[in-house]
């Protein structure tokens, strides 16, 4: 399997090239497993974040990331914006997300009493790689819902058109490969 080459926060990984059609593949990303990583990460881009009351992510690849920055910024708080309602949710919010990396149609919730404590403060979305930006715009819906605010978006590494975008706060640039690995 063919990998690409990044330096991210200071380290040195190779990421996997995963066909995501017959034409396109993406590296794959993972912090999981990975703390030297995952902390390097969290350090940056606590360096570069807007001023906050809370941080948000999507579960899961999101759930390492979010929880170090939480760590480092003093043992804070933080969200989850979960695949699946729990029992122990009151009231959760709703949305629908296409992700590049899921076949099929998801949902995210949010448990109703995380929402009232996100009602009217400042909520800084945190996730690993932003592409097309769907699992982002599911997130922003829930945070909308709960009377947040957002106050920034940022992530790891911007993929594709996300690179483009001048609300995003990101470490990286990964590019995305044509079928024999060329990155386009």
């Amino acid at each position: 399997m063919k990998a690409y080459r990044m330096n991210i926060a200071g380290l040195d990984r190779d990421l996997p090239l995963c066909p995501i059609s017959d034409t396109l593949q993406i590296g794959a990303f993972v912090i999981f497993g990975d703390p030297e990583l995952t902390t390097a990460c969290a350090k940056e881009l606590l360096d570069r974040a807007p001023a906050y009351d809370y941080l948000i992510s999507a579960e899961a690849k999101g759930i390492p990331l979010v929880h170090e920055m939480a760590r480092l910024a003093g043992n804070q708080k933080y969200f989850l914006a979960r695949k699946a309602p729990k029992l122990y949710m009151t009231t959760p919010l709703d949305v629908t997300v296409h992700s590049i990396t899921t076949a099929k149609e998801q949902h995210l919730y949010l448990d109703g009493a995380d929402a009232e404590q996100m009602r009217g403060k400042r909520i800084l979305i945190v996730d690993d790689v932003i592409s097309t930006g769907e699992s982002l715009k599911a997130i922003e819906a829930l945070v909308h819902e709960a009377g947040g605010i957002i106050c920034g978006r940022m992530a790891i590494l911007a993929e594709g058109d996300a690179i483009e975008r001048d609300d995003l706060i990101y470490l990286e640039k990964l590019p995305l490969f044509d079928k024999a690995g060329n990155p386009l």
